[in-house]
């Protein structure tokens, strides 16, 4: 089986379902809640797992009681927990969704910056089963110790570029693949250029910046281009990025190819916004042509 290892942030996710998102000083009454297990490694672990691969994840999940909903999330899906701080007892980070009726979203997240992690210990038999290692920035030593271990031992390392961080221009030292969202901005970058140019420089060998609906922008080596994504009536474009970034690792680790992978992940992320959530989607998993 292909192993995949996951760094980075896990939150609980309540989602509500507006009929429009509430302006300053107002109420608007939801037309759903459903709580989620969230997070950009943890999304894209799930993905991986579901999707055929066996992935473990390795985020601060401590012994809060709400964490039971995390724990039960990813027995569900087969993802091996590594937590990084087992004794943190407060609240993880939850985020506040609402999801219009056209699938656009407004997110108000703690993340990780209120979470100590002590320094991770790279565990060396579970990194040497892994084909491929997704960093996403949070917890960010943790990300470059796995990082760097895993590039040390030949392992690509695909980086989430959800946002720049602080510590981001020493993660992006390990870091083989990046695939970007249009708000992932490095110093004195103004456009997407910019940042291809600014992760060449750094070493990067495979880029990508995704922009919502609009074509995947891609470098790799002497290739580049775009890649239309698929066009799909919109119900929720929630962790679709995060679901593009499993579904790359997971065809990657099959041994495809950067852009062959790339495209086939469009696919998936494309259709998981045909569903409510970020776990719809898999219940219509076999429609879909792997």
């Amino acid at each position: 089986m292909n192993h995949g290892i996951f760094v980075g942030l896990s939150t609980i996710d309540v989602v509500y379902g507006v009929d429009k998102f509430p302006s300053a000083n107002t109420k608007v009454a939801a037309q759903s809640q459903t709580v989620f297990v969230g997070g950009p490694a943890t999304n894209a672990a799930v993905t991986f797992s579901r999707l055929g691969g066996k992935g473990a994840l390795v985020t601060v999940a401590g012994r809060h009681a709400l964490v039971n909903v995390l724990r039960e999330d990813l027995q569900r899906y087969s993802v091996q927990l590594i937590d990084l701080n087992p004794q943190f007892d407060a609240e993880p980070a939850i985020s506040s969704i609402f999801v219009d009726k056209k699938g656009n979203r407004n997110v108000v997240s703690a993340n990780a910056t209120r979470i100590p992690s002590p320094p991770a210990q790279v565990d060396r038999n579970l990194l040497e089963q892994a084909r491929v290692i997704l960093v996403d920035g949070h917890s960010m030593q943790a990300c470059q110790a796995w990082a760097g271990a895993a590039k040390a031992k030949g392992k690509p390392v695909v980086l989430d570029g959800g946002s720049w961080k602080d510590g981001s221009d020493e993660l992006l030292k390990s870091i083989h693949t990046a695939i970007c969202s249009a708000d992932f901005l490095p110093p004195d970058c103004k456009s997407k250029d910019d940042v291809i140019q600014y992760l060449q420089k750094c070493g990067v060998a495979n880029i990508a910046i995704s922009d919502g609906a609009s074509a995947i922008q891609f470098v790799s080596g002497t290739s580049s281009g775009t890649l239309s994504v698929p066009e799909v009536e919109v119900v929720d474009t929630m962790g679709a990025g995060d679901i593009l970034h499993g579904a790359y690792c997971f065809f990657v680790s099959m041994g495809r190819g950067f852009i062959e992978s790339l495209a086939e992940a469009a696919k998936i992320a494309a259709d998981s916004c045909r569903y409510a959530g970020t776990r719809e989607w898999m219940n219509h998993l076999a429609a879909l042509e792997l």
